[in-house]
């Protein structure tokens, strides 16, 4: 029986570890590095990206919905102001490419979509949506350093704009 008791106590911790690591960043964590494809194929990676400018990476749902067209269509016509404050702008789902080029075209986005069709940028920023093969709709502001300045996790598309609209503006003060 103790070889028993002995792998089930790996197990609790094992298992104690994945759910604590599994948590979605807060602010002051370091962001996971992660690295994509985006809808054009090329790489992109964060690390490169924060040596540039601050880094709103957002996840949302799905292409061409209601709620993310909203969301990128509001980020689009705040790229000006954004790319003023030094701000990166980059939307990661589940969609494939093929998705992506659609829906940037068709709504003439003007940043990156990256794909997460494996859920590996999902899973690394723990923001699965529940019992559903989608990101939930959660924004990080990531500071040049790798930490993460803002989060928003609500399912509004405009609560996502207005808080990080207002997380950007205290990066001027």
């Amino acid at each position: 029986m103790k070889p028993l008791f002995l792998l089930l106590a790996i197990l609790a911790s094992t298992t104690a570890l994945t759910v604590f690591s599994a948590e979605t960043p807060k602010v002051g964590d370091s962001a996971p590095q992660v690295e994509a494809i985006d809808q054009d194929g090329h790489p992109w990676k964060l690390s490169d990206q924060i040596s540039k400018g601050v880094v709103l990476l957002y996840f949302y749902p799905k292409d061409d919905t209601p709620g993310c067209t909203k969301q990128a269509c509001g980020l689009r016509d705040q790229m000006g102001d954004l790319q003023k404050d030094g701000v990166l702008v980059v939307g990661v789902s589940r969609d494939d490419a093929e998705s992506h080029k659609k829906f940037r075209a068709k709504h003439n986005l003007n940043f990156p979509l990256l794909v997460d069709v494996d859920g590996k940028l999902t899973e690394a920023f723990a923001v699965p949506m529940e019992g559903r093969p989608m990101s939930r709709r959660v924004s990080f502001l990531i500071g040049r350093d790798g930490k993460i300045l803002a989060v928003t996790d609500n399912r509004d598309a405009q609560v996502h704009l207005t808080e990080m609209q207002a997380a950007i503006a205290k990066l001027k003060k």
